[in-house]
């Protein structure tokens, strides 16, 4: 008996904790000199994620490479297992996509929002989050309004 319950215990730790211990990994791409970014990927950090940060003076490339369209792109681009997420996303829109693993290529919030997650200033109004699809539309499905 009790070699069946020591191979269960190693059978069981040698399955991935996923969530429960292990830190998720989150790549920030942003321009060096943009301190919301760095503010955005401290806001991660403290919501559990390991953030790689990188400094590019081309983000245009990196938006283009993931086809963000231009009405849709924020402040800096990060990726999170395979999805793309843009701009200042509040971490319970990034936890529930992935969690739930929609069929989308992302999460967007477009531009540099006042009071949105790593953003200085007093909040406007609802933060709208916007589906990053696979086929660009004209008009964005809202994901989530925080």
């Amino acid at each position: 008996m009790k070699h069946l319950k020591t191979f269960t215990l190693a059978a069981l730790l040698s399955f991935p904790l996923s969530g429960l211990a292990a830190e998720t990994s989150a790549t920030l791409y942003k321009n060096p000199n943009c301190g919301c970014c760095a503010e955005y990927a401290k806001y991660l950090e403290r919501n559990g994620f390991e953030v790689e940060t990188i400094d590019t003076h081309d983000l245009a490339k990196m938006k283009a490479e993931h086809d963000v369209s231009e009405k849709l792109q924020g402040c800096h681009t990060t990726l999170i297992d395979n999805y793309v997420f843009e701009g200042h996303v509040p971490v319970e829109s990034v936890t529930q996509v992935l969690e739930e693993k929609p069929f989308i290529k992302g999460l967007s919030v477009p531009g540099m929002p006042l009071g949105s997650p790593g953003m200085s200033g007093e909040k406007q109004g609802p933060l709208e989050v916007y589906t990053l699809a696979f086929q660009p539309t004209d008009t964005p499905e809202v994901y989530a309004t925080h």
